[in-house]
């Protein structure tokens, strides 16, 4: 240990974190740099960061407490402390220069390399420092003998625990021993990075017993919050005193002590921090030591001291490495300017697994090796998210799909959870949303389980089935499905790593919103996937249903830093009027969110794409108004509590002369020319609402009067039948009556059909596609008409104008359609229709979407977002 003497002189400001200086070196945007120069926790500030911050904001219309009393009194319990011990400065650099004049002293001794902040506070009053070079053959550990040697009293020892930039500890047994023998030298203990360091004691269990001890803690470091500034110190009370008379009033603002209160006692966040960084310090070492230049010493710390033992290529000066560095967006801290140190050394900072990957990936390149980290291929990604459901996520996401295609990109959709009634079976026999099967026909793929790995179906209040990768998991309850997310998480990032490794892009879409605070502890959909994906965030908000704006920006406000981060801009959808009046809206959500709105989307109406879920159906999406033409028919279709698959009736709306009327009461059947009876995913209790709202009663009366076709598809076509039977508990336990109209009988089976079918219509000779999803094993005791030819039994069964089938899908068929629709006419004696029919083709609707969404949203943004 060599004894370095020296007046302290000011010098500029070099220590690291300087983004502006950085950016402007780099010729790079701040946000485009990845800063390995400043050591900050790599999992960012606390989630309540954000709404503490807005919640204390009114506190700034007054001066903060010049005490700092609720701070200290948190800082009392968190670390077994009197208040009357706590200093509080505007972070622990303020109160390190305020230590010269309140101790009274104008020397220190600095075992270094050291943290430059101690020279700089005796700079300021042109004192006099005596750095004890630490070697780096001994990994800088401290020579307490030959330290003792240079205290000769009324000076200050400064000791980092853990050292900065060397990252080593210290054993508190050989500072006891030191600080026992000299009586008259002030030690101060600067624990700023302590809280990193598992398992090491503080200082202050010593602060008792020692009246010339102060111990240094940082509070912006550890909980990520460098802008704030706040530090803390720790002294016997007289001393303590002596430093806070130092210390100018209010230097601390409202905002820090409002965060330092809280955050002090939050031991949570504390032990996930030590757990995380001490992991990805151990992964970044390894890293590190692979490359044979590089030397990396031992170190406890949330940042590694590296070595060049050999400097790459080309390079004369370890600067110019860092430089190139730079240039590419990675900054290191370069060491030149630590005493004992020379530009052979560098500071890198624990940043997370990905981030970390990055730095040995570009140090790797550089090495002799060309060593470069295994990380997964980032396919290029957007996702979708809304402020809401039935934003119109899914509709955003199969124009960006279309959009994508058209010009070229390999693309595919993904969600990796759906809760949606609204399924459909891929010729592998798995089950997925039929949102994401619209999206595959935006890409022009065929649907893939893959593109919707987790598939959600309500069987009650408080239950779903649970599918994964097309294969039903069973039925969880709530409570038993939060516990098994994590797996489903896993397999919905398998399927897309999957997914992505064969495509040019993937266009994402979240569910719900992202601001549901009370879903967000586990959501696997929303930010978490993105996240994953490496996937920018727009954001769409539904502008016709009101306050989009505010949605824009109070959904910020409940997210978290990283979740902000991915956010890149926001989509208004259904607007109706002239763009130009919502400029200045526009303003205010940039300046309140820093993000743009990116697009304006009109209302789309009629698109004839299939709707994603019930909230649509719910909303009353099918009851249109009664056509003008005197001779329309009308088709009832009765909404059972948990209708699934109601997309099989959406080809009706494409027909002028069809009333598509949907009934909740059975008092509000009338009398209809057909009754359609829709899919459940709870046949039993559906039932039972039959029952109990007048519709059975109600349809047995149309059934006897002959004149109105009752129609039954999968479920409904079950509750035709004379009983229903859950013996294994699949939905509903039990059995029940049904309407007694076909002689059939069902009993659900715990195994589920999953079946793609394309049968012949007896009666019209059309064919028919579709799917079969359920339960259900139908079977009758008396010959009935087969309505559908070609497939195997009780698909579908009918007597007179009573029929049903399992088959989904079944009026996508547009001949089938329209010959069942002219049978209806013909029944009612109206003529047959002469005007123009439906087609069913989703080709048309998706590209006049694509169309659209092309003009009114700048694809230029999303395709510089998504790297394309």
């Amino acid at each position: 240990m060599n004894l370095i003497p020296h007046l302290a002189s000011a010098a500029p400001f070099t220590h690291g974190g300087n983004l502006r200086k950085l950016a402007a070196s780099s010729g790079r945007k701040m946000s485009e740099l990845l800063d390995f120069s400043a050591s900050i926790n790599p999992l960012g500030p606390p989630e309540y960061l954000r709404p503490l911050i807005s919640r204390n904001l009114e506190a700034l219309l007054h001066y903060p407490d010049p005490d700092y009393d609720e701070l200290r009194q948190s800082a009392a319990v968190r670390f077994a402390v009197d208040p009357s011990q706590i200093i509080v400065g505007n972070g622990s650099t303020e109160i390190i220069h305020a230590l010269p004049a309140a101790l009274g002293v104008a020397r220190a001794v600095i075992p270094g390399p050291s943290y430059l902040g101690y020279h700089e506070a005796f700079a300021a009053i042109s004192g006099q420092v005596h750095y004890l070079s630490l070697s780096s053959k001994s990994n800088f550990a401290i020579d307490w003998h030959a330290l003792t040697e240079e205290l000769t009293g009324g000076e200050v020892l400064f000791l980092g625990q853990p050292n900065n930039p060397t990252g080593r500890c210290f054993e508190l047994s050989q500072l006891e021993e030191v600080m026992a023998r000299h009586p008259a030298t002030f030690f101060v203990v600067d624990e700023a990075f302590l809280d990193f360091v598992v398992d090491q004691p503080s200082a202050l269990s010593l602060l008792s017993q020692y009246q010339n001890l102060v111990v240094l803690r940082s509070l912006t470091k550890f909980y990520a919050v460098p802008g704030l500034r706040l530090g803390l110190a720790f002294a016997g009370a007289g001393l303590a005193a002596q430093i806070r008379a130092k210390l100018p009033p209010w230097s601390v603002n409202s905002l820090a002590l409002a965060f330092g209160t809280k955050v002090l006692l939050d031991d949570g966040y504390a032990r996930q921090s030590q757990e995380v960084v001490s992991r990805l310090r151990q992964e970044l070492a390894d890293g590190l030591a692979a490359l044979p230049e590089i030397k990396v010493f031992p170190g406890q710390a949330n940042y590694l001291l590296c070595q060049w033992l050999t400097l790459p290529a080309g390079f004369r000066t370890g600067s110019e490495v860092y430089a190139a560095l730079l240039a590419q967006g990675v900054a290191v801290r370069d060491c030149a300017n630590f005493t004992g140190l020379s530009a052979d050394f560098f500071r890198v900072a624990v940043r997370s697994a990905e981030e970390n990957a990055v730095l040995l990936d570009a140090l790797g390149a550089m090495s002799a090796t060309k060593r470069v980290v295994s990380r997964r291929r980032r396919t290029p990604a957007l996702m979708v998210q809304g402020t809401s459901s039935d934003a119109g996520k899914s509709v955003i996401t199969a124009a960006l799909c279309r959009i994508l295609l058209q010009d070229g990109v390999r693309v595919a959709p993904f969600k990796s959870q759906n809760m949606s009634l609204n399924s459909f079976v891929t010729r592998d026999g798995g089950e997925m949303g039929r949102a994401q099967v619209v999206q595959a026909q935006a890409c022009r793929l065929d649907p893939d389980t893959r593109m919707n790995p987790v598939l959600l179906k309500p069987v009650s209040h408080v239950g779903s089935q649970v599918i994964i990768n097309g294969r039903s998991v069973g039925t969880k309850s709530v409570e038993e499905y939060v516990a098994y997310k994590p797996h489903a998480f896993s397999a919905a990032c398998a399927a897309y790593d999957s997914l992505a490794s064969e495509m040019d892009a993937i266009i994402l879409e979240g569910a719900g919103s992202p601001a549901e605070v009370n879903l967000k502890r586990h959501d696997i959909v929303n930010m978490p996937m993105a996240r994953y994906a490496k996937a920018p965030v727009v954001l769409v908000g539904d502008i016709d249903r009101g306050g989009v704006f505010a949605s824009f920006v109070g959904t910020m406000e409940v997210m978290a830093e990283w979740e902000r981060a991915l956010v890149a801009g926001f989509v208004v959808n259904r607007f109706r009027g002239r763009e130009s009046l919502l400029d200045p809206a526009f303003e205010i959500v940039k300046k309140h969110t820093g993000r743009s709105v990116l697009g304006v989307i009109p209302n789309l109406s009629d698109l004839g794409l299939p709707e994603e879920d019930s909230v649509s159906f719910k909303k009353g999406l099918f009851n249109r108004p009664k056509p003008t033409s005197a001779e329309s028919v009308e088709i009832v279709l009765v909404d059972l509590p948990h209708i699934s698959n109601f997309t099989d009736f959406e080809p009706f709306l494409l027909e002028p002369d069809v009333w598509l009327r949907v009934v909740r009461t059975g008092d509000e059947l009338g009398d209809p020319a057909a009754v359609l009876l829709p899919g459940s995913k709870n046949v039993i209790e559906d039932l039972r609402y039959l029952n109990e709202s007048g519709f059975s009663e109600g349809i047995r009366r149309l059934a006897a009067r002959g004149e109105t076709e009752i129609v039954g598809l999968c479920g409904g076509f079950q509750m035709l039948g004379d009983a229903i039977s859950d013996p294994h508990g699949i939905e509903a336990s039990g059995t029940l009556a049904g309407l007694g109209l076909l002689p059939i009988s069902t009993v659900l089976d715990q195994d589920k059909t999953l079946t793609r079918q394309s049968l012949t219509h007896r009666a019209s000779g059309f064919t028919v596609h579709g799917y079969e999803i359920h339960h259900g094993r139908t079977e009758s005791g008396v010959a009935l008409d087969p309505v559908l030819t070609d497939g195997p039994p009780g698909v579908a069964a009918g007597k007179g104008l009573i029929w049903g089938t399992y088959l989904h899908g079944l009026y996508d068929a547009d001949a089938f359609r329209h010959w069942f629709i002219e049978g209806l006419r013909q029944r009612r004696g109206l003529a047959m229709w002469q005007g123009k029919r439906g087609c069913y083709n989703l080709e048309p609707a998706l590209d006049r979407l694509a169309a659209t969404v092309r003009e009114r949203l700048d694809m230029s943004v999303i395709y510089r977002l998504m790297g394309l």
